[in-house]
């Protein structure tokens, strides 16, 4: 599955479907992926929460255009290059997330457990659905799961 570095990042859907090139990692992908949406999570933390989710649908939906028509391009349904729905789903766990490192570094290992893991009902959408918007389903859901997660661990503590 090899891919030429060059055209993807000279293409810009295909630089976006691969994270500005993050996908290009020669192992673990998707974790280099989430690495490079850090960042970006850093900025639309800034934003009222009412536009960082405004921005996350926007994402979400431009995601299923770039990613579909990346997969489209090289012929391979969900290339582990194709990062931009771990943009995605790891901007859906973050969000409304408290404020600290412990909770980004908390919301990294959580979405990346559920995006590896793929517990029910994502394997399900993983494996059933081939478009761009099932490239980005599964991301999502493991986004919603750990978001849930993050919140949960959040309301505990404050209690305690």
């Amino acid at each position: 599955m090899s891919v030429n570095a060059k055209k993807i990042l000279l293409n810009p859907v295909h630089c976006l479907a691969f994270g500005f090139g993050s996908g290009l990692a020669p192992k673990a992908p998707g974790t280099f992926g989430t690495l490079m949406a850090v960042p970006l999570y850093l900025l639309l933390n800034q934003l009222p929460l009412v536009i960082y989710f405004g921005i996350v649908v926007l994402a979400f939906a431009l995601g299923i255009y770039l990613c579909g028509k990346t997969a489209d391009d090289l012929g391979v349904h969900d290339h582990p290059g194709i990062v931009w729905d771990e943009f995605v789903g790891f901007w859906i766990t973050m969000m409304a997330a408290p404020a600290g490192w412990q909770w980004l570094l908390l919301g990294f290992a959580l979405f990346r457990l559920f995006d590896i893991w793929k517990p029910w009902p994502i394997k399900i959408f993983d494996q059933t659905m081939e478009t761009g918007l099932g490239i980005m389903i599964d991301d999502v859901l493991a986004g919603i799961y750990a978001l849930v997660i993050i919140q949960i661990a959040f309301l505990v503590i404050r209690s305690l």
